[in-house]
This record gives structure tokens, sequence and C-alpha cells, in this order.
């Protein structure tokens, strides 16, 4: 498959900050994130969390339940990874949610994604740069992708990382995950620390 540049660009990124990185930094690199993003949930105004802005976009408790069911089984894959053999089952697909994002409680949702945080910072813990990185797994890659016509398009492809290079595939998850919930908190007039809250 022929990639763009903007999909060499994720790639080469995901070398540098993954692949290439030490085993400490990486780890408290993703240990910061996950803990940034969670104090930021807890500032998630109480009458915006099921709000959508319009029909078809995620409301912030659907993205974080789309976090929680993605990230869950992220966690196995990734102790598959360290321990050098290819995880079974195939990527993780790219807009994955649960049958009812509202089941649960807000602070159940957000409760069990600390606890999948947890366990995933627990395995980079337990890791070593002296692991296996030439066992793979296949990750749905999504970047936006200038077209012909000069417009941003989503794209998607399944791409094979190390665990290295797949444990910073899941930060930047959780990182564009945050800048989805931003524009969906701007969308419905309010983000977390705003004046009046």
């Amino acid at each position: 498959m022929e990639r763009g540049p903007e999909q060499e660009r994720a790639l080469a990124y995901l070398r540098r900050k993954g692949t290439e990185a030490d085993r400490a930094a990486l780890r408290d690199h993703v240990a910061g994130t996950f803990e940034d993003f969670e104090a930021f949930l807890h500032a998630v105004p109480v009458e915006l969390r099921a709000r959508r802005p319009e029909p078809e976009r995620w409301s912030v408790q659907e993205i974080v339940d789309h976090l929680v069911e993605s990230h869950r089984p992220a966690v196995e894959q990734l102790g598959e990874l360290i321990a050098g053999r290819r995880p079974q089952g195939g990527a993780i697909p790219a807009s994955l949610q649960s049958e009812d994002p509202f089941a649960k409680s807000w602070e159940q949702l957000v409760g069990e994604l600390e606890a999948i945080h947890r366990s995933f910072v627990g395995l980079l813990d337990r890791a070593t740069d002296a692991d296996p990185g030439s066992v793979t797994a296949p990750v749905v890659m999504v970047v936006k992708v200038t077209s012909e016509a000069g417009e941003k398009v989503a794209t998607a492809w399944e791409e094979e990382l190390d665990w290295k290079a797949y444990t910073q595939a899941f930060r930047a998850h959780t990182v564009e995950h945050r800048h989805q919930i931003l524009r969906t908190l701007d969308a419905l007039g309010r983000a977390p620390g705003d004046p009046g809250e």
C-alpha cells in the first residue's frame, strides 16, 4: 500500500517517540498523559457529559465509553507484545463502543478507564528495553489526509507496530480524544476550567 505524506509522518512519529524511545521515558510520558486526562475528565461539567453537540457526533460519555472499550483489549495485547508473543484476534476496531454507552454511570465509566490506565502503566513498569521489538501487532491507524480536492479526509489503515510504538499509539489515541472532548464541549458552549463553572 502506498502511503501519503501524512501517513508517513504519523509512522515516523511512532518510531521516534515509541520504537526508538527509552522505556522509562516512554512509561513516564504515558503515565503523565493518563493522569492529566483523568483530571481533565473530572472537570467536565455534569450537565454536559451526556449531551451531543449534533445528532451524529458523540457526547463526552460516548467518547469515554469508546476509550474504555478500545483500551481494555489494548492492555492484553500490550502484555502479549512485551512477552514476545503476537496477540491473537487482530486489530482493535477504530470506532469501538459498548452496546449502551449510557448503561454505566459517569463515575463507573471513568473509574473503569482509570483502572485500565493503571494496568497499562503497570505493564510498562515491568517492561525493559531488552524486551523483544521484533514481535508486532496490527493497529488501526487513523489520520487526516488531504484529498485531491484539498479537503482533509480521515483515512484508516492497519499498521504492524512493536510494543513501544504500540504504546505510543495508544497515548496518542488518548490525546486525540481529549481534543475531541474539548471540541465537543466548545460546541456545547463550555469547557473545563471556564469561569462560572
